[in-house]
């Protein structure tokens, strides 16, 4: 049957803070792997100078994320859960490692077989990028609205820690022999590490959490399988006797919950679209020569993880909260602007415009993301939660694949860049 916490109130349980903090660390290692990627790439564009690694490497990554996340987000009232997040989480663990294997075994030296592979590693992060990032929202869609905000705000803290480790590397290692290859194979151990603890974190601690083991109990009182295991993993038991009660289970599906959240699905979509047409591609390639020489993609890409990651917690803010509907599409399509801001800044601007509004965009990225994630699940049961947290990640991976293909039109004019 439910557990003890089925009458308390969710705020009267312990491990709420704990909760949030096991919830950052989790979303610090859904990306992390991916961001140290991004971060390093100043390493790539030495190892292959000819084919420009922050473009291609994200359109690798993104097919692969974007097509899982799909079948994902189809199946996912028949998925476990525990299984697939603990399963995303290794194989971004295996990945990472494999990437310090791959530059080991080559030398740090390039050629077209290395760079194959190097995109294999990163097809994989795709894969893992969309079986914890979905798993996880729609997870803690059914959970009080902090949690989400946590683990959102841990996938700009790896952003944020991955630039902060670059800088410090690059001031270590800049005058050194082969420093760009020692500071990107202390990224790749550190990431590596980093997504072990995520998977211990999930196994062992974060299932056994009061709040968690709250939430999930009324999840599958409402009649959600995918928590199961997770409530199994907690020591809670004879839940399937909740689930197969058939008034129990009667929920919008998927395509209702959509059209009722079609609004939050083309903000979120709209939203990465803007971002990644602009990061990184653009920073590491278009942005011209200024006085911070080869510092200046990495001092722009830092500036962007570090206001995305303030623009995640100002929604704790109440009054800065975007609850609106019509607000939130209003504020979504405004950005569009920073378009026409970047083409002239990079033009004819000096860096200082240019850090302020990279500023911005990631102040707004980060707002208007936890925003959407954590207002659109208000109001629905646990397993339509779950299913609207997958399909909104779907429509973010989504404005990500289409951002990152529209990057590449920052090229066009440009003379010899292809």
């Amino acid at each position: 049957m439910v557990d003890r916490y089925e009458n308390q109130a969710p705020e009267k349980l312990q491990g709420k803070y704990q909760a949030m903090v096991a919830c950052c660390i989790l979303g610090i290692g859904t990306v992390v792997s991916w961001n140290s990627i991004l971060t390093i790439e100043d390493y790539y564009y030495q190892v292959f100078p000819d084919y420009h690694p922050s473009r291609v490497l994200t359109v690798v990554y993104q097919p692969f994320a974007l097509g899982a996340i799909m079948i994902f987000a189809y199946h996912e009232s028949k998925i476990n859960t525990r299984k697939r997040n603990l399963i995303g989480y290794l194989l971004s663990t295996t990945s990472t490692f494999l990437l310090i294997i791959l530059d080991l075994a080559t030398k740090g030296h390039g050629g077209i077989a290395p760079y194959i592979c190097l995109c294999a590693s990163v097809a994989l992060f795709g894969l893992a990028d969309a079986t914890v990032r979905g798993g996880m929202i729609g997870d803690l869609s059914l959970m009080c609205p902090e949690l989400i905000q946590s683990f959102m705000a841990g996938l700009a803290v790896a952003g944020a820690l991955t630039s902060a480790l670059r800088l410090t590397t690059k001031a270590a290692f800049e005058k050194s022999h082969d420093g760009l290859r020692k500071g990107a194979m202390i990224f790749l151990a550190i990431a590596t590490f980093i997504e072990l603890l995520c998977v211990l974190l999930y196994a062992y601690v974060f299932p056994k959490l009061p709040i968690v083991k709250y939430y999930r109990s009324k999840a599958a009182n409402e009649g959600s399988k995918t928590v199961i295991s997770d409530l199994a993993a907690a020591g809670i038991q004879n839940q399937s006797e909740l689930i197969d009660d058939d008034s129990k289970n009667q929920r919008l599906g998927n395509k209702e919950l959509l059209l009722q959240n079609i609004d939050y699905a083309v903000n979120i979509f709209l939203l990465y679209v803007l971002t990644l047409s602009i990061v990184p591609g653009f920073l590491y390639e278009n942005t011209g020569q200024h006085g911070l020489g080869t510092w200046y993609a990495l001092v722009l890409v830092a500036m962007y993880n570090c206001w995305d990651l303030v623009g995640r917690y100002t929604p704790l803010v109440k009054w800065l909260k975007i609850k609106d509907r019509k607000g939130l599409t209003v504020a979504v399509l405004s950005r569009f602007l920073l378009i026409p801001a970047f083409y002239l800044t990079a033009k004819y601007g000096d860096q200082g415009w240019m850090i302020m509004l990279i500023s911005v965009l990631g102040l707004t990225n980060g707002h208007l993301s936890v925003c959407i994630l954590t207002t659109a699940p208000t109001g629905y049961k646990g397993p339509e939660q779950n299913a609207l947290g997958n399909l909104l990640v779907m429509f973010l991976l989504g404005g990500v694949f289409a951002g990152v293909a529209l990057d590449w039109l920052w090229l066009i004019g440009k003379k010899n860049a292809f």
